[in-house]
């Protein structure tokens, strides 16, 4: 015994105090390490998802910031709205087209802006509304259910403002316009092409076809369809699109590049960090055909 507690009564624990004690510390210990575990797993959750939110959106902008070619955003008054767009300048000392490019489901990203920044390498004007404009998106399944959230009237009132700005607003463009879609802007490009009078050429990419004879009959110019061979859902459309613009007397070319699938023009671009063969040989495919269509606009 101690020193200093010699003379003083003992007095011993209960065998309850220490089993009691003992339980309550391993029962905090517990408690700690899953507290510890669960913001561990959250943390490692939300860097995840920033990490595929950053790649997601950063796609595409090595080309947009080595290229020589000017880019800018401008102002576009849609109604009673005010959106943003996307312009790209070719390297030209003569007035050239202007493609109006349209969106896929993933809103105007980095990726389709490089688009936007090849389609003026090759020699036009491309112009790429924000659909999405004011409204926030933390990742590709959210913009893609804004994006099909868009009222058609809308959209239509967008693209118009668009086309639009490129005919009255660009002193560079020559006067013609085309338009391009992808995905969900794939079938917008069709249906545009029965919607706006003054379009020159219509370029659908893996975007569902016409099914409606009365706005077949309605289509004002060529339209171009560049289809994915693994894609029986927009594939399913073509069939019944081309007897319908046989019929009307109006030019639609579709074309199926094997081995690819849905998406080929984004995921077989060489610079995406999952790039796909099959799709990367489509792209280029695609790309091989695109260019003289481009060069035979007036």
């Amino acid at each position: 015994m101690p020193s200093w507690e010699k003379g003083k009564p003992h007095r011993r624990r209960s065998p309850w105090f220490d089993l009691s004690f003992r339980a309550k510390s391993r029962n905090l210990w517990i408690h700690s390490v899953t507290v510890k575990r669960l913001i561990f797993t959250c943390v490692c959750a939300l860097v995840a998802q920033s990490l595929l939110g950053q790649e997601y959106k950063d796609f595409g902008k090595d080309r947009l910031n080595s290229s020589p070619r000017h880019g800018e955003w401008v102002d576009l008054k849609s109604g009673d709205r005010t959106i943003k767009a996307f312009v790209v300048y070719p390297e030209s000392k003569n007035k050239t087209p202007v493609v109006l490019v349209i969106q896929e489901i993933f809103g105007l990203t980095d990726w389709l802006r490089s688009l936007c920044d090849e389609l003026a390498e090759n020699g036009v004007i491309a112009i790429a509304p924000d659909l999405l404009s004011g409204q926030k998106y933390e990742d590709g399944d959210a913009a893609g259910k804004a994006t099909h959230a868009l009222p058609r009237e809308q959209v239509i009132s967008d693209l118009n403002a668009a086309a639009d700005y490129a005919l009255t607003k660009i002193p560079a463009a020559n006067g013609t316009l085309a338009v391009c879609g992808f995905c969900w802007g794939g079938g917008w490009a069709f249906n545009y092409a029965h919607i706006n009078s003054k379009l020159k050429a219509a370029y659908s990419f893996y975007g569902v076809a016409v099914d409606n004879p009365d706005e077949a009959k309605k289509v004002v110019c060529p339209v171009y369809g560049f289809y994915a061979e693994n894609d029986e859902r927009v594939d399913a459309t073509i069939p019944k699109a081309e007897e319908l613009m046989k019929a009307a007397g109006k030019k639609y070319e579709p074309v199926i590049y094997k081995g690819a699938g849905h998406g080929f023009m984004r995921s077989g671009e060489p610079t995406n960090p999952n790039v796909r063969e099959g799709d990367k040989k489509a792209r280029d495919e695609a790309w091989a055909r695109w260019k003289p269509l481009l060069k035979q606009l007036p």
